[in-house]
């Protein structure tokens, strides 16, 4: 009887108990062999470079101040999601046909464009320039800094935009510096490129004015204004995506048709 107790207890029931618990802790010998998860896809990329503007191309020729690739990534990052959507003003269409039919990478990189030409036309795509506007409507004391308002940066921007639209100006850590220091929080490409975002999406999203406005920020994206020329000149080499057909210079055109005409 005891003989028959023991191999219920430690006999090949026993063993076959065993045998589960060692199959059930090592999966790798006995279990389902399970495949490793499969390596997701790699993510689309959210940036893409703008084409160069013509004073960029110049500069780059004469070893000048250049638009860094760098200064697309912060404005295409630095967009609101309804700078990318419908909300955007029809006169879009002026230098970017096809605006509302492009994907989302090329609204980015052609309003990172946009932000290259308006930076060539107010700062010559120098950082560190500052300006004293002598003009009644801009000629007054900056509510910030106490003094006469300068324009300073990429987008010849002032202290006051710091109040106004949130912008990451210092005046408290810039009054130290040397005017042109490029250290000023003013003038850092990111911090100007950003707060030019901000007041772009104010005016047309939340005033619903028409990107080029003659009540708008600055006076090149005024159409009646001198200064709109410089700005329209800088628009000749937006993205391919906005549909435009890039035409030869009239000079080089002809230089082309001297050429082949019968001597």
């Amino acid at each position: 009887m005891a003989g028959w107790a023991w191999r219920i207890a430690g006999g090949p029931a026993w063993r076959a108990g065993t045998l589960a618990i060692l199959c059930a802790s090592l999966t790798t010998s006995c279990g389902k062999h399970r495949d490793p998860a499969p390596t997701p896809p790699p993510s689309k990329p959210t940036v893409k470079v703008a084409p160069p503007t013509p004073i960029e191309t110049k500069k780059a020729e004469m070893g000048g101040s250049e638009w860094d690739p760098q200064w697309d990534r912060i404005v295409e990052q630095a967009l609101p999601p309804a700078m990318l959507s419908t909300a955007v003003p029809r006169d879009v269409r002026r230098f970017c046909p096809r605006f509302y039919q492009m994907s989302t990478l090329d609204k980015r990189s052609f309003w990172a464009y946009f932000f290259q030409a308006l930076a060539g036309a107010e700062a010559g795509l120098d950082p560190t320039t500052r300006v004293r506007h002598t003009e009644p409507e801009v000629a007054v004391k900056d509510g910030v800094t106490g003094r006469m308002v300068r324009s300073e940066g990429l987008l010849q921007l002032t202290y006051e935009d710091q109040e106004r639209y949130g912008c990451d100006f210092d005046w408290e850590h810039d009054r130290r510096l040397e005017a042109k220091d490029p250290a000023k929080t003013i003038l850092q490409p990111k911090n100007n490129l950003e707060c030019g975002v901000k007041i772009l999406a104010n005016q047309i999203l939340e005033q619903h004015k028409p990107l080029y406005s003659n009540t708008g920020y600055w006076s090149t994206l005024r159409m009646g204004n001198a200064n709109y020329a410089m700005f329209a000149k800088q628009m000749t080499n937006v993205p391919i995506a906005c549909g435009v057909v890039h035409r030869r210079k009239p000079a080089a055109a002809s230089e082309e048709a001297k050429s082949e005409r019968p001597r």
